[in-house]
């Protein structure tokens, strides 16, 4: 019998058009397309038990056929990428699915078991990750959305905004524990997922442009579990550059890395 995390399904919303960046999934990096490092990093991931890339697109569909991956058809239109899983949890079996956004690579493999053991342990029907911010440029960034939450680790809210706002001070980064960045990765249970596409979309959605909002506004409960590890995001053309000599530098650390043979010895 296959264990709770094997039967976890990441979906990777993909789509042609952007407005910032048209064609981003196909746009290369070190040699292959955005969508490849975004579907094979997520493959490494321990606790994971199938990647699935959702497009709509014919030109994606064939990169992803060209490189083995997975890809499912899905027809809009779509509000979001929330949406085009939702539209993925109706043609597959699972009951929990991870959205990874189709420009954030990760850069360990431990960044999904972060967010999937403790929600398999939790009960929740929605749940995200957020990592503790130290650089006030990130912070004062409208492309880094922050996240607050409550004593228990409920999101109170996100915004693109520096949030809280100090009062007597700039927005800054330096305070231990005060600005957290959310990553761009949920978890659902099926029927939250699913009752999360039908809801209609909401002012505080349309302002900030977030998709997680609508979930708040009709009073569905997020989960919000912390992460050291990063991920990496591809927002603009200008991103492709510093995009690639991070993966550079991973690689190299990487392949330095010791190798452990079997019997825990170096």
């Amino acid at each position: 019998m296959p264990s709770r995390s094997s039967a976890v399904t990441v979906v990777i919303p993909a789509r042609f058009g952007s407005s910032r960046f048209p064609g981003k999934p196909l746009a290369m990096l070190l040699g292959k397309p955005l969508i490849q490092h975004v579907y094979e990093h997520a493959r490494s991931s321990r606790g994971v038990g199938q990647v699935l890339i959702a497009t709509d697109d014919s030109r994606i569909a064939e990169a992803v056929k060209g490189f083995d991956g997975t890809v499912v058809m899905t027809t809009g239109p779509f509000r979001t990428g929330t949406d085009r899983v939702a539209a993925v949890a109706r043609q597959v079996t699972g009951q929990t699915l991870v959205n990874l956004q189709g420009d954030e690579i990760l850069l360990h493999p431990e960044l999904i078991p972060d967010l999937v053991t403790p929600f398999l342990e939790s009960g929740a029907g929605m749940g995200t990750l957020k990592r503790r911010l130290t650089s006030p440029d990130d912070v004062r960034n409208p492309a880094v959305v922050k996240v607050v939450t409550d004593r228990t680790g409920d999101a109170l809210y996100f915004s693109r905004e520096p949030i809280p706002h100090r009062r007597d001070h700039p927005a800054g980064g330096r305070e231990p524990g005060l600005y957290y960045m959310h990553l761009g990765m949920y978890i659902y249970a099926r029927e939250t997922l699913l009752r999360l596409a039908e809801l209609p979309t909401g002012p505080l959605e349309e302002a900030e442009q977030l998709e997680q909002l609508r979930a708040l506004e009709h009073g569905i409960r997020i989960r919000v579990w912390e992460t050291e590890h990063a991920s990496l995001r591809i927002d603009t053309p200008e991103d492709l550059e510093t995009g690639a000599a991070v993966l550079e530098r991973l690689a190299r650390r990487e392949k330095n890395a010791p190798k452990i043979e079997v019997g825990g010895k170096a």
